[in-house]
């Protein structure tokens, strides 16, 4: 069959509309032309805007199907839309409901639309070809195309689909109502809908997951909107699994192949072995449980076999998936569009709380409406988790989930007791991945449990139930447990029994072993360590053979870069050892040290300073001068003192703590490089420039052979060796350096790591310097926002990120952009950092230069006035800020006819330096 020439239609539906996309792709494609549709032609992990602007790209026109869910479910987004009007002169509008122009986008609603919805499938076919152009068969043979290379369309396989909306359900059908509060799963819906279409004779498809997980649900949804695709759809209780012949003997029935007088198995396999040779049919075995019980019922014929089960066993018998908690952003619409007067803050809390687990989310949505707010039914959740798992109605759920978990705990038990006993021991850890290697260290340490120490296979053998009847994730070496399926079992759990429980959480806790906390390899294991550490179900802190470890996890998360999780930990092992062991305690003071670190990486100089000075002072008096920890602390000491912009009392102090720690601990002690490594930033913060090369360079050389070269603190050391080298005018091979260090720290540490960004920020100022504006603002911008999201406005990384975008603005001749923003950062600099610091300082030479370029001559003279005095009392008069000052009131002073003031401070100069931030022209 053909209409004409060949056209490639790019086809742009909602989700909900997949039936009509899928209805209209065949009949264009059997009609000769070729058709673009994400299912048939994207594979999943596909990036969909590339594929999009491809497909467009290639496409004659565009095939948009209109209806509501088209312009209110966010599918025809932004990017498509800007992609169609902007490169296609053709979109061909089909109506597949009704629609007024009120409910189409007021770009698309003056396209007039052809209307398939309402009619049967001849006259929407000779809707579809009128549309697209084609206006049926041609009644002679179309002319021989010459030496030009026809257009082949392949058309799907399969049968023809039905025209969507043409019935409701099939004849033969007994599934119950749908979900009226379904949402989300789309991606689900989509990936089950791929997987049955995909089997060539027939197609059998398991989803499996926790109880809860809306298994049941989505399989009901999935029939109630492919309902018309289907002659038969068949709902089966599967649990009992005993009775699935008596549900064959009923639909042998209806479609009249049973025989009265015969046994419901008899009439079971003349079901079977009508469905052979039947189209069109979809069998539902619901909340199936052992496969082995399924086998021999499963239909074989052109239709399709859906399972649903806690068990993920089913890889011999269907293509198994796993169906797993809801996105955040599914579990944040569920919960505000039901009508609770939810806010999105109280939503996304409460769907941490819960997981985000469905069935935990209908309930909570019950009790809520029914007079219980937000904030108590939390505490209620906190205080009466098992109770308050039990309210809520959820008609559409077999069972409250705290009855539900406690079904399968007590099935489990009942076969398997150091199964329920791992689950117990699990649930007082916290919900993240346990790896099976931590149980197997800890087993001969292990009371609650009955193992044999002899028996290799013990984990596996007492996870798999656990796996079976869904209770927990079994994955990748480790046992997952959902955080309410955790707090149902410890409601369970007999009060004499817990601290023998907790005392087996402790076992395994001790037995990890994640590796050096500096090392970005290990920092995934540590993450999962620090979860487990800090839950709050067993108080970690007066178990000193925990001790070692709990600092090692502040340390990791102070190097990985959660400064607010560091303090949070650090303060509170503070005061519990303090009270414990008292305030000299060499493990409270490394608490000090590091809660004084994070203190600091928060932003809160003033805060760290007295806890980094204290914890100098105790340990100088407990320790003495040169030993390990107090070199640390004098280190830390010179870091506050330099923070703080006191550069010179700084630079003494990192001389002198590295010598102490060459002495006592080596030249290559990675201590002693750190120290090593400070002096230099010191010395270029003074402008010393030469003999901070000296010193950055031969850290640089021992960090990367002690460390290597991926070690965050060799990738810092390289970023200060490319900035010092900036600084003496090797910008083309700073800015080298800085782009190999960058394409490491992204590979390692990530875009968001603080030395990630030291680097990016480093890398936009070569930029700037070499010229390249608006690249090096794109940058800076970019940097700035990261900074602003992750550390806070007032953070002193934030207002240099800030101040470093205000002269990649100025250097556009984006005047008051840059005024507007180097304004409020030196008012925020103020008020952080002083009056006299050397940023601040540094920001308002910034504001004076954009003053100046905008002729508010006698305002920037002021401004730099001040700060030339400051920066002469507080840096002196050699220093290279105080020479860029200098050299940039007297060019305000001349541009307002005072030249003899200006040649009196140039005079004062013997090395003249370009005016700061100011591009040549």
């Amino acid at each position: 069959m053909t209409t004409g020439t060949g056209q490639r239609f790019f086809i742009s539906y909602a989700g909900a509309d997949r039936l009509w996309a899928e209805w209209v792709g065949w009949h264009l494609e059997r009609d000769g032309h070729l058709v673009e549709l994400d299912v048939w032609d994207w594979r999943t992990g596909d990036d969909f805007v590339r594929r999009m602007d491809e497909g467009l790209e290639k496409a004659d026109a565009v095939v948009a199907l209109f209806s509501k869910s088209y312009f209110e479910d966010g599918r025809w987004t932004q990017e498509e839309r800007s992609a169609v009007v902007a490169r296609r002169d053709r979109i061909i509008p089909l109506a597949v409901e009704p629609l007024s122009n009120h409910d189409v986008d007021p770009m698309l609603a003056s396209k007039v639309r052809k209307k398939l919805h309402g009619l049967d499938e001849t006259a929407a076919i000779a809707a579809l070809r009128d549309a697209v152009g084609g206006g049926g068969r041609p009644t002679a043979a179309p002319a021989f195309p010459g030496a030009g290379v026809a257009v082949e369309a392949v058309v799907p396989e399969g049968p023809q689909p039905r025209l969507p909306g043409t019935t409701d359900r099939p004849d033969v059908w007994n599934v119950r109502r749908g979900n009226r509060d379904f949402s989300g799963r789309e991606a689900e819906i989509v990936q089950l809908r791929d997987g049955l279409l995909s089997g060539r004779h027939s197609a059998v498809y398991a989803l499996h997951g926790m109880g809860g997980i809306g298994k049941t649900q989505l399989a009901l949804e999935y029939a109630h909107r492919f309902a018309s695709q289907y002659d038969l759809v068949w709902w089966i209780d599967a649990e009992q699994a005993d009775q699935i012949p008596v549900h064959y003997t009923e639909l042998a029935d209806k479609v009249e192949v049973a025989v009265a007088e015969a046994s419901a198995e008899h009439n079971a396999r003349l079901l079977l072995q009508h469905l052979r040779t039947r189209p069109r049919w979809l069998i539902i075995f619901d909340n199936a449980e052992e496969p082995d019980q399924i086998e021999p019922w499963l239909p074989e014929g052109p239709g399709h076999v859906l399972i649903t089960s806690r068990n993920p066993n089913w890889r011999s018998l269907a293509q198994p998936a796993a169906l797993d908690v809801f996105t955040r952003a599914d579990s944040l619409l569920y919960l505000q569009t039901r009508g609770t007067g939810i806010t999105e803050e109280q939503a996304d809390t409460l769907a941490q709380e819960l997981g985000d687990l469905p069935l935990a989310l209908a309930q909570a949505v019950g009790v809520i409406e029914n007079g219980i707010d937000v904030d108590r039914y939390r505490r209620l959740l906190t205080d009466s988790t098992s109770r308050i798992l039990q309210e809520g109605e959820v008609p559409d759920y077999s069972a409250p989930l705290a009855a539900a978990v406690g079904i399968a705990a007590e099935r489990v038990g009942a076969t398997n007791a150091d199964s329920l006993a791992v689950l117990r021991l699990a649930a007082f850890l916290g919900p993240e991945r346990i790896p099976t290697e931590w149980l197997e260290n800890a087993r001969r340490h292990l009371s609650t449990i009955p193992i044999d120490p002899d028996d290799v296979m013990w984990t596996r053998d007492a996870l798999e139930p656990l796996r079976r009847y869904g209770l927990a994730r079994i994955d990748g070496g480790a046992v997952q447990v959902h955080r309410l399926t955790q707090a149902v079992i410890r409601d369970h759990v007999d009060p004499a029994q817990t601290r023998a429980i907790h005392d087996d959480a402790v076992a395994v806790l001790a037995a990890a072993s994640p590796g050096d906390p500096q090392s970005p390899a290990n920092w995934p294991t540590w993450a999962s360590l620090t979860a487990h550490l800090t839950a709050p179900h067993i108080d970690v802190t007066d178990r000193a053979e925990l001790r070692p470890m709990l600092l090692d996890a502040v340390h990791f998360l102070i190097r990985s870069g959660r400064p607010r999780s560091a303090a949070d930990l650090a303060a509170e092992l503070r005061t519990a050892w303090t009270s414990q062991s008292g305030p000299d305690d060499s493990d409270v003071l490394t608490c000090m040290q590091y809660l004084g670190h994070a203190t600091s990486d928060l932003g809160d100089l003033r805060g760290a300073w007295p806890i980094v000075e204290e914890a100098f002072s105790r340990r100088r008096r407990t320790l003495g001068d040169d030993h390990p920890d107090t070199l640390q602390s004098a280190n830390d000491l010179g870091v506050s003192l330099s923070a703080f912009g006191e550069v010179t009392r700084a630079l003494h102090t990192y001389e002198d703590t590295l010598a102490r720690r060459r002495h006592v601990l080596g030249d290559d002690h990675p201590d002693t490089l750190q120290s090593a490594d400070n002096l230099a930033v010191a010395l270029r913060d003074l402008g010393q420039y030469a003999r901070a090369r000296e010193v950055c360079e031969d850290a640089v050389a021992r960090r990367r052979r002690v460390l290597g070269d991926d070690h965050p603190d060799a990738l810092r050391s390289a970023n200060h060796l490319a900035e010092i080298m900036a600084d003496l005018g090797e910008t083309a091979e700073a800015r080298r350096r800085n782009e190999q260090t960058l394409a490491r720290c992204r590979d390692v540490l990530g875009d968001d790591h603080p030395v990630a960004l030291e680097v990016a920020s480093s890398y936009a100022n070569d930029l700037l310097a070499l010229g390249e504006y608006e690249e090096a603002c794109r940058r800076h911008e970019d940097i700035r926002d990261r900074r602003l999201r992750v550390l806070g406005a007032d953070h002193r990384s934030t207002l240099i990120s800030a101040h470093e975008l205000a002269r990649s603005l100025f250097a556009l001749d984006r005047y008051e952009e840059a005024h507007r923003l180097q304004n409020e950062t030196l008012t925020r600099y103020r008020l952080v950092l002083g009056s006299d610091h050397i940023s601040t300082l540094r920001s308002a030479h910034g504001l004076a230069v954009i003053l100046h370029a905008r002729r508010a001559y006698h305002e920037a003279a002021k401004l730099l006035e001040d700060t030339r005095a400051r920066q002469l009392r507080t840096l002196g008069e050699n220093h290279p800020d105080t020479r860029n000052t200098t050299d940039s009131l007297a060019s305000i002073y001349t541009a307002m006819g005072l030249k003899s003031k200006a040649h009196k401070l140039q005079a004062k100069k013997k090395k003249p330096k370009r005016m700061f931030g100011r591009k040549r022209r």
